[in-house]
């Protein structure tokens, strides 16, 4: 045990060291530069390690203290809330730090992958690309990401107009691992005698990342456009009222309505008539009833008086409130204007899991007994611009947000899509209370809403912070926590400049997620192998294999036959219910369930114990990383090929003591290796065994049928169903919306992307099981030529083949044909 403990401690002081920086980092202030290296000490680690097992540890680890480090708060404020206490509510937030932070795990595995297939370079770009990918695919409960932790840098910031918080996220990454592989060159460059100097190019790419940010934000500031017209001034009203549910079950809901509506009240007075306000706002659920549809005669009189109130100060109000209709209720904001009344609602389309609402596939009686606070919102239906009609006659569109609604960019784009020329953000952060900290970075995450769309913002919250952001996300006046205040500042308005994140949407998660689509495929083609050594050289070409444990082969052998398994069960159940071929989410939820899940497992397991075989000097090499296995062939007695090719056909090696080796070897083509054997000949291989009878002339039927380009994986499932789906698509845009582009034009990108990733989902699914029936019946065919015509059984599979291949990639587009046409 001794003999471990120095590398262990080395991997607990290096995540405290990445955690500790972590924290700092996260709490902003002057420490925002450790953002460009508070990964460097695990990034190193990751390095060292040689085993995908080991690498998922260390990436659990550092989930875990970075989820302490920059989150504590959540979990503290989370226990307070749910009234299990603060220490309990930390221990669930660190139960659940890997699906809080997710990004930490798939970025560790990716990476490790990458580098070692293609290089650190190439393994740095996929890493960062995994994480914002898994951070767009998996939206985490509160938005973070590490871009804003750049938010004290007023010119580094400005970057987010570009690719959003998510792509300064990228960046930072790219300038950790530039640092991280400056400290390992150093270490082989001293070996080397070349010393600081092999560290000069991955320090000056680190270094690259800071300057380009400010030199572009530098440039955005400098060329700001001037004001158009009169600022736009609106009180925001902080009134330092929290604890409603606790004082109604003290003091009763009339008296709770009462002190909240007068302390707003008095507030808004001093806003217009003194402070000359263009315009009020409150903050989410100020007003915490049904505003406009009363469930008492109390209630009605308190929308009457907020009625006279907002008449008699001749100014918009906007506040926060409930909605409801024949669905249930919503988390609302009011705008209600003077002379006119209500205007109308917007919904809050972010809601909070539990507090504010409960998946239906988990609500239930059981469920509210045992959580009673738990929320049954419904939510809104996605971004919505009104009309802020002042006084003064101007009239001037804003975009509504409610509390979780900002961290979400799509909304903000949306809105400014929509011509919003203002933010109007209204937030209840009390259970921030005691920790402070969350607030502060909820308003963070807000004013990059404001940065990534050049739109200014007015946010108000029940007890802080409250802000007025301008469009560079400055705070131009603002709150602390924990005090009543009346917040206003003059807001220059500029005709909002179309960055690109308007432009493109939130598109950094996107280009990363197809960047690994598109690397993921190009390694999955058939790699270029060199040809075979020449007689003379000590050692053949490397043969990929995976030498698997008696448990880890039947594991993986059990999960590969449910996947098969599940896509027939699959079958079946689409000929069976009619709705189910016409529901593209539950296909794909089924298909994830039944053959996505059991087959990426098994691979999970074949590559954890995937190796490099190669034979030279008499010896059977078995290679992973730096780990190194030799196996003298004059130890080898017998060869034997698996009867049965699960979870993919391989090989058993007999020893010359008579006993199985306790390693089967899996791969692609054991005819590789075995011409291997047979290249150097001698005693090993020739007491070689193979299976007798019908399942030998099975297996060597399988293997002696060379795979063609059709069968690249890359083809059939990727390429297929696109030219499949891209046809079915335009038709159905067509008939739907009258043109190829009708979503597009009528719903904006996400939605038209969105509709075209679920055709290419179904056609893909369509694929999928396709080959699956096709492959059931082609194996069936082959077993059944084994066991009457042995001899030809080779021939038969290989024509079986090319009838597979012609009824995939031309009977499949001949159906469309027919479909479409009715032909």
């Amino acid at each position: 045990m001794t003999l471990f403990l120095p590398a262990t401690v080395r991997v607990v002081a290096a995540i405290l060291a990445s955690a500790a920086m972590a924290a700092l980092y996260a709490r902003g202030g002057a420490a925002w530069p450790l953002g460009f290296v508070f990964l460097v000490p695990w990034l190193r680690l990751l390095d060292a390690s040689c085993t995908l097992s080991a690498t998922l540890l260390r990436a659990y680890a550092m989930s875990l203290a970075f989820t302490l480090a920059a989150f504590a708060w959540f979990g503290i404020a989370f226990g307070l809330y749910a009234q299990v206490g603060a220490n309990i509510g930390l221990a669930l937030l660190l139960l659940a730090a890997p699906l809080f932070q997710p990004q930490f795990l798939v970025f560790a595995v990716v990476r490790h992958v990458i580098v070692r297939r293609h290089g650190a370079a190439t393994g740095a770009l996929a890493g960062a690309a995994a994480w914002v990918a898994t951070e767009w695919l998996l939206p985490k409960l509160l938005g973070d990401t590490l871009g804003y932790g750049l938010y004290p840098s007023r010119l580094l910031r400005q970057g987010a107009d570009v690719g959003g918080a998510a792509g300064l996220t990228v960046l930072l990454l790219l300038a950790n691992e530039a640092v991280a592989a400056a400290l390992a060159r150093r270490r082989h460059g001293v070996n080397l005698g070349l010393g600081l100097r092999a560290m000069l190019l991955p320090l000056a790419l680190a270094a690259l990342v800071p300057l380009l940010l400010a030199g572009y934000g530098q440039a955005v500031l400098s060329g700001e456009p001037a004001p158009a017209g009169k600022p736009l001034r609106i009180g925001l009203i902080q009134s330092n009222i929290v604890n409603y549910e606790r004082q109604r079950q003290e003091r009763g809901a009339h008296a709770v309505v009462r002190e909240v509506l007068d302390a707003h009240f008095a507030m808004s007075y001093d806003a217009v008539v003194r402070q000359h306000a263009d315009a009020v706002m409150w903050p989410e659920t100020a007003y915490p009833t049904t505003f406009g549809h009363p469930k008492s005669e109390a209630g009605a009189a308190f929308d009457r008086e907020i009625l006279g109130i907002v008449n008699a100060a001749g100014v918009p109000f906007v506040f926060g409130t409930y909605d409801r209709d024949s669905v249930g209720e919503y988390n609302a904001a009011a705008f209600v204007l003077p002379g006119t009344g209500l205007l109308g609602f917007y919904r809050k389309t972010r809601l909070f899991p539990f507090t504010e609402y409960v998946p239906a596939w988990l609500d239930g009686p059981a469920l509210r007994r045992h959580l009673p606070w738990t929320g049954n919102w419904h939510p809104g239906n996605g971004a919505r611009v009104f009309p802020l009609r002042l006084r003064d006659g101007r009239q001037i569109p804003v975009l509504p947000l409610i509390c979780l609604d900002a961290v979400d960019p799509g909304l903000a784009i949306d809105g400014a899509r929509l011509g919003a020329q203002a933010i109007l953000t209204m937030s209840n952060d009390a259970w921030f209370t005691t920790t402070p900290l969350g607030a502060q970075m909820h308003q963070v995450a807000a004013a990059f809403r404001s940065i990534e769309t050049r739109l200014p913002q007015f946010r108000v919250t029940t007890n802080g912070y409250s802000a007025v952001i301008d469009a560079a996300g400055s705070v131009l006046a603002g709150t602390r926590m924990g005090e009543p205040a009346l917040v206003l500042a003059d807001v220059p308005l500029r005709p909002p400049a179309r960055t690109l994140m308007v432009m493109w949407g939130d598109w950094v998660g996107l280009a990363a997620s197809a960047s690994l689509v598109a690397l993921a495929a190009w390694s999955a083609l058939p790699a270029r192998r060199e040809k075979a050594a020449p007689a003379g050289l000590a050692l053949a070409w490397p043969v990929e294999v995976a030498v698997l444990p008696r448990a880890a082969r039947i594991a993986a052998g059990v999960l590969r036959a449910l996947a098969g398994g599940g896509l027939l069960w699959m079958c079946l159940a689409l000929l069976r219910d009619e709705a189910l071929r016409t529901n593209t989410l539950a296909q794909v939820r089924m298909f994830a369930g039944v053959f996505l899940a059991p087959e990426a497992a098994s691979w999970c397991v074949m590559f954890l114990f995937s190796a490099k075989a190669s034979i030279g000097n008499g010896t059977l090499v078995l290679t992973r990383g730096a780990r190194r296995f030799e196996l003298a062939l004059g130890d080898i007695a017998g060869v034997r090929i698996w009867s049965l090719p699960l979870p993919c056909p391989g090989v058993s090696l007999w020893l010359a003591s008579g006993r199985r080796w306790r390693y089967d070897l899996a791969l692609a083509n054991p005819n590789v290796l075995l011409g291997l054997l047979d290249a150097v000949g001698g005693p090993p291989v020739r007491q070689r065994t193979r299976a007798r009878g019908v399942m030998q002339a099975y297996v060597q039927a399988g293997l002696g049928v060379r795979r063609s380009r059709l069968d690249n994986r890359f083809a059939r499932n990727v390429l297929l169903p696109l030219a499949l789906a891209i046809p079915a698509f335009h038709l159905q845009q067509h008939i739907a919306y009258g043109g190829a582009f009708g979503e597009y034009y009528s719903f904006g990108l996400k939605a038209y992307l969105t509709a075209f990733a679920l055709w290419w989902a179904a056609w893909s699914i369509g694929v999928v099981l396709s080959q699956a029936l096709l492959r059931a019946a082609i194996e069936a065919a082959t077993l059944l030529a084994a066991l009457l015509r042995p001899r030809r059984a080779i021939a038969i599979r290989r024509q079986l083949q090319h009838v597979g291949h012609a009824a995939l990639f031309l009977g499949l587009p001949a159906w469309l044909l027919l479909t479409v046409y009715g032909a």
